[in-house]
């Protein structure tokens, strides 16, 4: 009978971590606030603050849709996909570029 009253409990995760994982999205977005205060332009500024948002996107999935605690199996089928898209997606810019260059050189 006492199985029976704690299965449906779940797990629980202390609130201390919540708090920490919350104080450290807020630092992440200061410093990606500060980014656009410092001025940075160019390749820097868009490496920084997507960096930044990557970090912020992954404390999320991780701890707070509880991915930390998921088995390897799940996190694998969730993350693999998007990261196949994104290589495919510069391999595409990629070529872009070099077919805009080749048609500058040849149909001027």
């Amino acid at each position: 009978m006492a199985h029976a009253s704690t299965s449906g409990s779940g797990q629980q995760h202390p609130i201390g971590l919540y708090l920490k994982i919350w104080g450290l999205l807020f630092v992440l977005s200061t410093l990606s606030y500060l980014v656009d205060y410092a001025n940075l332009q160019g390749y820097l500024r868009w490496g920084l603050i997507l960096a930044l948002m990557i970090a912020k996107a992954g404390l999320i999935v991780a701890v707070f849709m509880h991915m930390a605690w998921e088995r390897l199996a799940l996190v694998y089928a969730i993350l693999i996909p998007p990261l196949c898209l994104l290589v495919l997606m510069s391999m595409m810019a990629a070529e872009a570029d070099y077919t805009f260059l080749t048609r500058l050189l040849f149909f001027r």
